[in-house]
């Protein structure tokens, strides 16, 4: 039986043609199979768009709003009528929906899966003179192969990694343990990072904004290294790179990436900045993966970002902010935690009473309200109170068209202040000053760097970004524990940490059961 591939343009991510089972033995004429598709340049390139096509699932919200959901940033929200899963997140206890993250696993692995079928097919292409193309294309898909592995293992701890195609007699395939993923997962970055050209792709109009820079690999390859690292208690990231090369790599990215901080950061966001929106593709943005409304309402398409109707105000647009689920709602103490004085704290957030909204929680049917919920992501109206993604034509829970930020310029300079505390405090102090100094617009809120202030720095700058859960991972049980406990005299805000998990969450059911026993379930979920 021959394998089909999915092609798609980058411009617009659409499908080029659709495959159908062939019957017949004669080779198909129109069905592009991989025996007789990978010919020509263009042809690894329409593989490689088949890769970065999987990054638009990511956005129907599984991690994003499951690791912000399961930290102390927000609750599990959404309506009172919907079905309680909503909540097992955020209470680690999944008690109906044993197959709830199923989407972050497949998603993951079907990315690996285009990866690495376009990486064993880029010998049958007829480069000519173009050699160079090759290792380009074989970086971009390494890298992505990196990150799907990256968002898999995360989240579930031991997974299966994958550097070729499975056979038939590989489909039960034992997990690993993280040294040998995060082998894998470093030198494919470090083949990334070593490989890719210095361009910039963040300017305004660019052709190629969202595909994958040198500078994303090396920003990507300190990410990994501190989460490896902190998580598992490793001095070097799976014996490929140690702390010295990664705080070079992180270092290369701050000074010569061309990257830089957007002047006002509540124009990073467009519910934040409405006219003075810096745009997509600003400076900051060192890797995003990239959405527009172009599907109209196509369910079949994949083209919208399909996560941001999940955390804007349930029951209806309210003011400028456009209607949603109400998923997620934001923990006050989160809140609470910023300064008057920072400019954060009113860009990342909707405050409903502050900002003199009627949010009738119950008339809405508003689960765990708390009188917060997102700014960052959150869609927004036009002055005439419509949705713009309506106005345009799309579908309110399909095409919105954010772009999902997974890497920005601030923070590379708080990864970068953490990897030189040891060796360099003046220059950690440095990264530090200019992620805070922009946040209050002044140098008079300066404070001495420590890791500890470097951790509440993320937290702050990087709060509802899909971050916090994972740097709290990489802190261990006991800080885990402290920060996620919740108890404020209201039962429907009780939430209690189980360290017996060790912060994975649960595997989904049905590939422990694909498995054919293959798979255990993660410790503390059985």
């Amino acid at each position: 039986m021959k394998t089909y591939i999915k092609l798609f343009a980058l411009s617009s991510l659409l499908t080029l043609g659709a495959c159908s089972e062939d019957f017949l033995e004669n080779e198909p004429y129109t069905d592009k199979v991989t025996e007789n598709f990978y010919k020509t340049p263009s042809d690894a390139f329409e593989g490689l768009v088949a890769v970065y096509d999987v990054l638009q699932r990511e956005a129907y919200g599984t991690q994003l709003i499951v690791s912000e959901q399961a930290s102390d940033n927000c609750f599990g929200g959404f309506g009172i009528a919907d079905p309680t899963v909503d909540l097992q997140w955020d209470r680690f206890q999944y008690t109906t929906d044993k197959d709830m993250n199923a989407l972050t696993w497949t998603n993951s692995y079907l990315g690996i899966y285009r990866a690495n079928v376009l990486l064993e097919n880029l010998d049958k292409v007829n480069w000519g003179s173009q050699t160079a193309l090759k290792t380009r294309y074989e970086a971009e898909a390494r890298f992505l192969r990196a990150h799907f592995h990256f968002q898999a293992a995360k989240m579930f701890g031991d997974i299966i990694p994958l550097d070729h195609t499975v056979t038939t007699s590989e489909f039960e395939l034992p997990r690993q343990t993280p040294e040998v993923t995060y082998a894998l997962i470093a030198n494919d970055l470090k083949f990334a990072a070593d490989n890719l050209g210095p361009e910039n792709y963040s300017q305004a109009g660019n052709a190629n904004y969202g595909r994958i820079t040198k500078w994303a690999a090396e920003a990507y390859l300190a990410r990994t290294f501190l989460f490896y690292t902190g998580t598992y208690n490793k001095t070097d990231l799976a014996g490929v790179v140690t702390k010295a090369q990664a705080t070079t790599y992180i270092n290369d990215v701050v000074s010569n990436s061309g990257h830089g901080l957007v002047a006002d950061f509540a124009n990073l966001w467009l519910a934040a900045s409405f006219a003075n929106f810096a745009g997509e593709d600003n400076t900051e943005m060192v890797w995003a993966v990239r959405f527009n409304g172009s599907g109209k309402g196509n369910w079949d398409l994949h083209e919208g970002n399909r996560f941001q109707v999940n955390i804007a105000p349930r029951g209806g647009s309210i003011g400028r902010y456009a209607t949603g689920w109400g998923g997620a709602t934001v923990n006050p103490k989160l809140v609470a935690a910023y300064d008057n004085a920072d400019t954060r704290k009113a860009a990342s957030f909707i405050d409903y009473v502050g900002e003199g909204l009627n949010f009738d929680a119950q008339a809405r049917e508003q689960r765990q309200y708390t009188g917060y919920s997102w700014k960052k992501y959150c869609p927004i109206t036009n002055e005439a109170g419509t949705a713009v993604v309506e106005a345009n034509g799309g579908n309110f829970q399909i095409d919105n068209y954010q772009d999902y930020a997974i890497i920005r310029f601030a923070d590379v300079l708080l990864m970068a202040a953490e990897l030189n505390l040891d060796t360099n405090a003046a220059l950690a102090q440095t990264d530090l000053d200019r992620v805070r100094d922009r946040a209050f617009k002044n140098t008079a809120h300066r404070i001495p760097v420590t890791k500890a202030v470097i951790m509440e720095e993320r937290r702050l700058e990087l709060a509802l970004e899909g971050l916090r859960y994972f740097d709290l991972i990489r802190q261990g049980m006991g800080v885990m524990k402290s920060a996620i406990d919740n108890n404020t005299g209201d039962s429907q805000f009780n939430v209690t940490f189980r360290p017996e998990t060790l912060g994975w969450f649960a595997l989904p059911q049905s590939q422990i059961v694909l498995s054919n026993g293959t798979i255990q379930q993660n410790p503390g979920w059985n």
